[in-house]
């Protein structure tokens, strides 16, 4: 299994972090993938990749929810990262609508400005939507180049919204919220094939049953495929299979 989307390097991990890489790698989870958050957090993240090198692998960007009146500080930190050595991704970028709304343009502006990046840096962009999935849907179809890729983040909208974050060329990532008993999620990817979907969890939120409600981490994203298995009607091996192949094909073709 490949974990696209995990904060594995934030404080909630602090006290056991070398036992839950150990977890994470007997559970069968071969890479994870650490999104950046914003630059107080940069340290951290690069210093768990530096200890679990080729396991753990960072990303660079700006977390909507960190967009501020002027975000230039933070973008100037994190693209001079970019300038100096490679990562897996842009991201996590996006919209947030639910949190706080006072900053919608400067996110819509931050946003672009990271599309920009991923253009220049031949890398994927993970983007967070919450409550904002069609216009970041419409941002990403007015500005993208036609060789950006890469995953909408915990996805949970209508079966038109994946329909159209498919036909961008994008995957969607599917995490604990699946397991869900009401989230609905299993009765639109019933109707959208396998090979669009990626594994995540997010970590260390939105943990799938029977952990929910509790601290995530990468070895439970077997319960994740465990639920796919059964929505799809397939083998978990072979959602594992399939949901690795995409995740490679999002962050190898990109930055190979």
């Amino acid at each position: 299994m490949i974990d696209t989307h995990c904060h594995i390097y934030l404080n909630a991990f602090e006290s056991d972090r070398k036992q839950m890489i150990e977890r994470a790698v007997l559970s069968g989870v071969q890479k994870c993938f650490m999104p950046a958050i914003d630059a107080e957090t940069h340290d951290v993240m690069l210093e768990m990749e530096h200890q679990y090198p080729d396991y753990c692998l960072a990303m660079m960007g700006l977390h909507p929810c960190y967009v501020t009146a002027n975000p230039d500080a933070e973008l100037l930190k994190a693209e001079s990262w970019l300038d100096k050595r490679k990562f897996a991704g842009i991201g996590e970028c996006g919209l947030d609508y639910h949190w706080d709304k006072t900053f919608i343009e400067q996110q819509k502006e931050v946003l672009r400005i990271q599309m920009d990046w991923a253009k220049k840096y031949n890398l994927p962009i993970i983007l967070h939507t919450r409550e904002a999935t069609q216009e970041t849907i419409d941002l990403i179809a007015k500005y993208k180049h036609p060789e950006l890729t890469g995953i909408f983040h915990c996805f949970g909208g209508t079966l038109e919204e994946a329909e159209q974050i498919i036909a961008l060329g994008f995957k969607l990532g599917i995490g604990g919220v699946v397991t869900y008993k009401k989230s609905g999620l299993d009765l639109v990817l019933e109707k959208v094939e396998l090979k669009h979907l990626v594994l995540e969890t997010d970590a260390p939120y939105l943990a799938p049953v029977p952990h929910r409600g509790k601290r995530n981490e990468p070895s439970f994203l077997v319960h994740v495929a465990s639920r796919l298995s059964e929505i799809y009607a397939l083998p978990v091996q072979q959602i594992i299979e399939q949901t690795s192949q995409s995740a490679s094909s999002v962050f190898t073709n990109n930055n190979g």
